[in-house]
């Protein structure tokens, strides 16, 4: 090769590894490039996401304390709410209507529609043409003989599964008529048996109508017992009533439970949602204007009973009302159980009426009354009641104390009528109630009146005690159902030295109303009164007819 040769050669070789440097170069620039620009689009990203991170974090504690103060908000709604309620005791019940309709207390019978379900489908009755067998041909068309016996064998056969079919759908369809006609009748006793629960009802409430309208002593009670018993009070309100009404005078006394400050009154006057350090600030209520508030209560709740007593008795059947006002509650002083009067009232029909309700100021509103007001309701200063509650009824004698006197395993069959009265009077008076036994001569069923002190679910009930020897029938429950409807009593019990039957338990169920038996007689001497006894039968005893 030559020397020129050579050199040329050497040139190019020279220019191509030049050039595949060069690519090699501009190769490696290229990655170092695109790995900048993915750590800057990195570098990117999380910026946004820390950016993200925070704003979300923002909107997290922006919403946090939206939510913190929505729930302030609503708890001072709900201040306001109960602090509103308890100045309006007074102006919201001048524009509801307080006379009960007799009409609307009665009863409709519930009688469902009758429904036969699948009775109603009528079976398909088998046909001839789904037994019948086919007539057997030859190919040249009917072949006698050994054919015509075959076929006659198989006619046979479908004859006798046809008339098997059809004494079978003959028995189903007699069984599903007998069936139609028995629900049928089922449904017209549930029908006759509403009807005559709905009737008894009905009659019992025409009675009260009937009787209070001729200003009988215990219809006029149980009316306005259920009068005061259906006024709408906020939570906290124990709302139990006794009631007695004097016809001679045409005077109703009426001892009314008030509630206690710290239930209905608010310790708190408002709150504030502080956003440093997330917490709620309560400013406390005064204790002063805690006990004006109070004091306001127990007078504008005084002043709406008269109203709603007056107003609902468009005829005058009342013509004075004494009212008293109770609150049971712990004394502070000794820790024992009190009962003072707050407020007692006695005011006629047309003193009250004078009055405009609804701009009066409640505590001054009571001067024109002569009333007696506690000088300090929260501190429970008592005031005397203008009426006693135990001197104007009537039907309330002592009990004897049967209990103390009764020698151990005593037969219960062997007391006087008086002394079993007696006796389950001790017996509820021992069980907390506050027992009052009744004239037996003028007490229209009942044996004794009770009342449950207890808020929410006390109030008055009306017992009953029969010495029996056989089953007490449906007929005393209903009579006891409608004495407490009379009574205005919130529950009845009945009692008897024997036991009820299932129309009894049935004609109970669902009201508010207590079968005790002789065993659970015998049970609740034993757990309350501490007393073993007995019930033997005499063989010559007759129940009362």
């Amino acid at each position: 090769m030559s020397s020129r040769s050579f050199l040329t050669t050497m040139t190019r070789v020279a220019r191509q590894m030049d050039r595949a440097a060069k690519a090699s170069q501009r190769e490696r620039e290229r990655q170092v490039r695109n790995q900048m620009r993915a750590v800057r689009e990195a570098e990117r990203a999380q910026k946004a996401l820390e950016r993200s991170i925070a704003a979300n974090e923002r909107e997290r504690k922006r919403l946090y304390v939206e939510a913190r103060q929505a729930e302030v908000e609503a708890m001072n709604e709900a201040l306001e709410q109960t602090v509103s309620e308890l100045e309006g005791l007074l102006a919201n019940a001048l524009t509801t209507r307080t006379a009960i309709d007799f009409e609307s207390l009665k009863m409709r019978p519930k009688i469902s529609p009758l429904s036969l379900g699948a009775l109603e489908t009528v079976p398909k009755a088998p046909t001839w043409e789904a037994f019948e067998p086919a007539k057997a041909m030859s190919i040249l068309g009917w072949t006698p003989g050994f054919a015509q016996r075959a076929y006659d064998e198989r006619l046979t056969k479908a004859r006798q599964s046809f008339d098997t079919a059809k004494a079978a759908h003959e028995r189903q369809e007699t069984a599903r008529l007998k069936a139609i006609d028995e629900a049928r009748e089922k449904h017209r006793a549930q029908a006759r048996q509403a009807q005559e629960v709905a009737d008894a009802h009905n009659a019992e409430i025409d009675e009260w109508r009937v009787a209070f309208e001729a200003g009988d002593r215990e219809a006029v009670e149980g009316y306005f017992s259920a009068v005061l018993g259906n006024s709408a009070y906020p939570e906290g309100f124990p709302q139990g009533a006794k009631v007695a009404f004097v016809p001679e005078s045409r005077q109703l006394v009426v001892e009314y439970d008030l509630p206690e400050m710290d239930a209905v009154i608010p310790t708190t006057k408002g709150y504030a949602y502080v956003k440093t350090g997330d917490r709620v600030n309560e400013s406390a209520l005064p204790e002063k204007q805690r006990r004006s508030i109070y004091a306001a209560v127990v007078a504008r709740t005084a002043l709406r009973c008269l109203h709603e007593l007056f107003a609902a008795d468009p005829h005058g059947k009342v013509e004075t009302i004494a009212f008293n006002g109770f609150v049971d509650t712990i004394s502070p002083a000794t820790g024992q159980p009190v009962r003072p009067c707050l407020v007692t009232i006695r005011t006629t029909r047309d003193a009250f009426l004078v009055l405009n309700l609804a701009a009066v100021d409640p505590q001054a509103a009571l001067q024109p009354l002569s009333a007696s007001f506690s000088k300090s309701p929260a501190e429970l200063a008592p005031v005397r009641p203008l009426v006693e509650f135990n001197m104007v009824d009537p039907r309330f004698i002592k009990e004897a104390d049967v209990l103390g006197s009764l020698d151990q395993r005593p037969n219960l069959m062997d007391l006087t009528p008086s002394e079993f009265e007696s006796l389950i009077t001790n017996l509820f008076s021992k069980m907390g109630l506050e027992t009052r036994l009744t004239q037996a001569s003028r007490d229209g069923g009942v044996d004794c009146v009770a009342f449950d002190p207890r808020p929410i679910f006390g109030g008055k009930v009306v017992i009953q005690a029969k010495r029996y020897k056989n089953t007490v029938g449906v007929s005393a429950v209903r009579d006891l159902f409608g004495t407490m409807q009379n009574e205005g009593a919130s529950k009845g019990i009945l009692v008897t030295t024997s036991g009820y039957g299932k129309a009894a338990f049935d004609f109970a169920n669902g009201k508010p109303m207590e079968l005790l038996d002789g065993g659970n007689l015998l049970f609740l001497l034993k757990e309350h009164a501490g007393l073993d006894a007995r019930i033997l039968m005499p063989e010559e005893w007759k129940d009362p007819v």
